[in-house]
């Protein structure tokens, strides 16, 4: 294990945290599963009245009498050494459910894979509420085992290490130290990183390469050992250690089918990175791919990321491709080929042989200096057993045959002005894939009824698309920047399955002729001369970016029917119809509407909505205060002050004295600036004082003034916390709310600026806590004090003798010098106005006094918050914050208390709609700051090195880069930030800039690059 104290505390966690019955470690062979229980096991064994810890069960279960013997065991040492006589094993499971029963045991079973294999030992009955029952297991889906019995059953997913932990661990074995000898500290990292975070590969990898500061050999010599050794990881066959290979193995040979193991081979050579919806259609008939990628998952083979995109650690992928490798020492006899330079090696010797299942080359990632010659159609024609075909930038020559087995045909740079008939005559042919294509024309020669994808993005010479109804199952039809299309026949009116229809960037072509069942449709790139007057009404996602689309009459079309995602980005208009009658939709995504002013009445079924980079956005409001909004972007809306239902921030100039109540003595200090940061609106502003509404809660910060009135509390504190009892007060007043202030100032930490306020105010008497985040808070300067000063209209369950108690929360960037808190109190003339208005308003809106219930964290408890603070709010954050007040509920998502739903989230289904089946990943990345064309053109370069990457361009008007290729764009983004963070840019005025010019070439020595703008 990993020496830092925060993995320690995880272990500990597993067993007090959590008051249950049962828990279960799960993740990947070698990722610590064992290590981790076996720290566990000694560390807390002595909790217990009786422990018990059983490795490899399921290599026993395997053995004759090998249950007989566990259970033997488990029972000798539950009851302190005593034999138990058992002949059976039902006589066994009976008597460890009596011991169980009886005695608080510490039990651990390690490597369970199977259900039964846990009830035959400890049987399904409750045992003793305090004993603790301890499993790993390579599965994930493992609830169900506990459906039908009394245990609590609580999960933990292991974590692989991260790059620090891993480097550790590798250190430790390969040089008997945590930190790795200088000579060799890069290729170290580079090993270490090649392992993932896997602790096993870490340890085995580190004890092969070991190295002391005494080795009599010549450091260079060991260094090029090292060099080969990572050499030959990192190649494309992946040369793993058999230690790991075979401990990594257990889960695949456990997989129940074959047709699993081919699916996972097939996963490991052709789809890592790709559509999980796209390869389930591809693979569904040989395969079984949908059931067979839940047991791929369930064994931690496999993950599917946010994005739907299929994912696997690389120790798993070299695991794959080490299982083909060993089918045969000839090439040729293997049943996948992915080396381009030995596909390409074996298709111009003619070698290939009917064994072959798959193949894929891509000329661009041969060897510098192979000579690229036209590979001969013969050799292919050998290949009978043929299913996933996969050329980039191929030359083909001579006569094309019918492959008749094939499935996927994936062709990128075809130099051929039409696809041979006879690559389309496979019964079984579900996609075909021509990215970038040199087609003028389709059609296919016979009816395809397997045939569900048709992609030719990117072919721009195409002119037209013929015969469609020979497609009759067509799903999804990708004519992305087929910019010369001028004609798609009327048969695509017929294909009663196409689903997405990416017309995008085919400004020739005429959308009258829609398929009018289609469900989602891309018109992006700019529209045609003839403008768009009707949709179908089976449609349910529209995309239409970058359309210059300006507010008219055709704008009020798009905003009616069963549309559940409408994609508007990149467009001109200033305003969207008032009435959005959209009744059913879900996703909004307006990202770089620049001239967008408001957005006025949102539906209230809304979930996301995308609105980064409106730079003229002011304010936004729904038809309803009860929405479902979950998912809300407003980066760089630099004028967002208000989201109805959500937050307003109001400048307090802006306000009349009634509107401020007893805080209106501010209005003194009105010009005051100060520093707010915490959220996205507050980036790149300059602020005066602010007066933020959230749940009903009105607050501002005060920086840098010294006023008598700030400090006249009731009660006040010198701590972060107070406590006090509601006095009795005269009939002819009414408590109000409560006002809650605090005084802080910076710690000096490094992590200042990432810790906010969290304010937990508490009616013991009455059980009920608020626990608040405000969206934004105040940046204190150096020494100086910052002030936060708070309403909170919870005057309907303030009565006498109520027990109130205050804390005020911060992380290791603030200090809380002082606390205070008051009652606010009403005449009988502003009773009746308050009850009004609160009747009528507030039982409906998710504030104070209203409906909080989609914020109880736990009975009573309500955590106040917009967004997740911290990416993940852990139950062990919360813990350590607020106690045991909220239960142990992962707290995510920007919104609710409790997590999105992920299975169905529209936003997912949005990406899968437009991004279905396309190869081609089109991403656009912001570059405003970079004005160098030099600065452009080494971004290009830099991204074009990613692995997948087809296509890079800057577009100058929008200071966009727009990346295509098989790359995940999570990866893109890294890579262009990282390439920023190398760039220093400096934001000066004129003359300043004229004076800093003499020093230029001293700064220049200073970075790699810069910036004065």
């Amino acid at each position: 294990m990993a020496s830092s104290s925060s993995r320690a505390k995880q272990c500990a966690a597993v067993v007090h945290l959590f008051p249950l019955e049962e828990k279960v470690g799960t993740k990947l062979d070698g990722c610590g599963k064992t290590t981790l229980a076996q720290y566990i096991y000694n560390s807390n064994k002595h909790s217990f009245e009786s422990a018990y810890f059983a490795e490899e069960i399921g290599k026993h279960f395997k053995q004759t009498f090998g249950l007989l013997e566990l259970q033997k065991q488990l029972l000798r040492d539950i009851l302190g050494g005593k034999n138990k006589m058992i002949s059976s094993v039902s006589e066994g499971t009976n008597k460890i459910k009596e011991a169980l029963h009886m005695k608080k045991v510490l039990v651990v079973l390690d490597d369970i894979d199977d259900h039964d294999e846990l009830s035959a030992l400890l049987g399904t009955s409750a045992f003793h509420t305090q004993s603790k029952i301890i499993i790993t297991t390579r599965l994930l889906d493992i609830h169900s085992w506990f459906e039908s019995i009394s245990w609590r059953c609580y999960v933990n997913k292991l974590q692989l290490l991260n790059n620090d932990e891993s480097l550790e661990v590798f250190s430790c074995h390969a040089f008997g130290s945590k930190r790795p000898l200088e000579s060799f500290s890069d290729l170290a990292v580079e090993l270490a990183q090649y392992c993932e975070g896997n602790p096993l590969a870490l340890k085995v990898l580190g004890s092969s390469l070991f190295v002391s500061a005494e080795d009599p050999r010549e450091i260079s010599s060991i260094i090029e050992i090292w060099r080969s050794r990572l050499n030959s990881l990192t190649s494309m066959k992946g040369d793993l250690d058999f230690k790991i290979q075979g401990l990594l193995q257990k889960s695949f040979d456990s997989l129940p089918l074959a047709s699993y193991k081919e699916l996972f081979l097939h996963i490991v050579v052709f789809f890592i990175g790709e559509d999980e919806d796209y390869v389930v259609k591809i693979l569904e008939h040989d395969c079984h791919a949908k059931a067979g990628i839940i047991s791929l998952i369930n064994r931690c083979l496999l993950t599917v990321s946010s994005n739907k995109k299929l994912m696997m650690h690389q120790l798993l992928q070299d695991m794959g491709r080490n299982i083909i490798c060993e089918e045969s020492k000839n090439l040729a006899r293997h049943t996948r080929v992915w080396c381009s330079d030995e596909a390409y090696r074996l298709l111009t010797k003619g070698d290939a042989s009917e064994t072959i299942e798959g193949l894929t080359l891509d000329m661009r990632k041969l060897k510098k200096g192979t000579k690229a010659l036209a590979i001969k159609t013969s050799s292919l024609a050998k290949m009978h057993k043929l299913k996933l075909l996969q050329l980039k930038y191929v030359k083909l020559s001579g006569q094309y045959k019918n492959i008749p087995d094939l499935r996927w045909l994936c062709w990128h740079g075809c130099l051929l002005k039409a696809i041979p008939s006879n690559l389309l005559t496979s019964n079984f042919l579900v996609a075909i894939d021509m990215t970038n294509g040199n087609i003028e024309k389709f059609e296919p020669p016979m009816v395809l009824s397997s045939m569900k994808i048709l992609n030719l993005t990117a072919c721009v010479k195409l002119d037209s698309i013929h015969k469609l109804y020979r497609l009759p199952n067509l799903e999804t039809l990708i004519l992305w920047q087929c910019s010369n299309l001028i004609h798609v026949c009327k048969s695509i009116e017929s294909l009663e399955n196409l689903s997405l229809l990416d017309m995008a960037s085919c400004r020739k072509l005429l959308k009258d002729s829609l398929n009018k069942r289609v469900k989602a449709l891309c018109i992006g790139g700019g529209m045609p001369d003839r403008p768009l007057f009707s949709l179908p009404q089976s449609l349910k996602f529209l995309f239409l970016d970058y359309c210059n689309l300006e507010y008219h009459n055709d704008l009020n079309v798009l905003f009616s029917g069963p549309l559940v995602g409408v994609s508007l980005e990149g467009n001109l208009f200033e305003f969207l119809p008032s009435t959005i009658n959209l009744k059913m939709l879900r996703v909004l995504k307006l990202t770089y509407c620049i001239n967008l002013k408001s957005i006025m009445c949102l539906p209230s079924t809304l979930e996301e909505l995308y609105t980064y980079r409106c730079k003229s956005l002011e304010k936004i409001t729904f038809q309803s205060t009860r929405f479902r909004l979950r998912k809300f972007g407003y980066e760089g809306c630099f004028k967002l002050t208000e989201v109805q239902g959500l937050f307003k921030l109001a400048a307090i100039k802006e306000l009349h004295e009634a509107e401020l109540r007893h805080l209106k003595w501010i209005k003194a200090y009105q010009d005051h600036k100060v520093d707010l940061v915490g959220d996205e609106i507050t980036e790149g502003r300059v602020w005066h004082i602010q007066m933020l509404y959230e749940y009903g809660i009105r607050s501002t910060y005060l920086q840098g003034i010294k006023d008598d009135r700030m400090s006249t509390f009731e009660y006040t504190s010198k701590r972060q916390s107070l406590s006090f009892h509601v006095p009795l007060h005269p009939m002819k007043h009414r408590i109000q709310g409560l006002n809650v202030s605090c005084s802080y100032r910076s710690s000096g930490s490094k992590d200042e600026g990432r810790w906010p306020l969290f304010t937990k105010v508490s009616n013991i008497t009455k059980g009920v806590t608020w626990i608040y985040n405000p969206m934004v808070y105040c940046k204190s300067r150096g020494d100086e004090d910052a002030m936060w000063l708070s309403y909170w209209p919870i005057g309907n369950i303030l009565e006498a003798d109520d027990e109130i108690h205050v804390l005020i929360t911060t992380g290791k960037g603030m200090i809380v010098s002082e606390c205070g808190a008051s009652l606010v109190y009403m005449d009988g003339g502003e009773v009746e106005q308050e009850e009004e208005w609160g009747n009528n308003t507030m039982k409906t809106e998710e504030v104070i006094g209203g409906d909080l219930s989609e914020f109880e964290v736990s009975t009573r408890v309500y955590y106040l918050c917009r967004r997740d603070f911290f990416k993940s709010e852990t139950p062990d954050l919360i813990k350590k914050w607020f106690g045991d007040s909220i239960s142990c509920t992962t707290l995510q998502g920007w919104r609710k208390s409790h997590e999105s739903r992920h299975l169905d989230a529209p936003c997912m289904m949005m990406e899968l709609a437009k991004e279905l089946n396309r190869d081609t990943l089109f991403k656009h990345i912001w570059l405003g700051y970079f004005n160098s064309e030099s600065d452009i053109r080494k971004i290009e370069q830099v991204v074009y090195r990613l692995v997948g990457v087809e296509y890079v361009y800057y577009d100058i008007e929008k200071k966009t880069l727009a990346v295509g290729g098989g790359v995940d764009s999570v990866t893109v983004e890294t890579c262009v930030r990282e390439f920023e963070k190398t760039v220093t840019i400096l934001h000066v005025s004129y003359d300043a800039k004229s004076l800093l010019q003499p020093c230029q070439n001293q700064f220049i020595s200073d970075r790699n690059c810069y910036r004065l703008l």
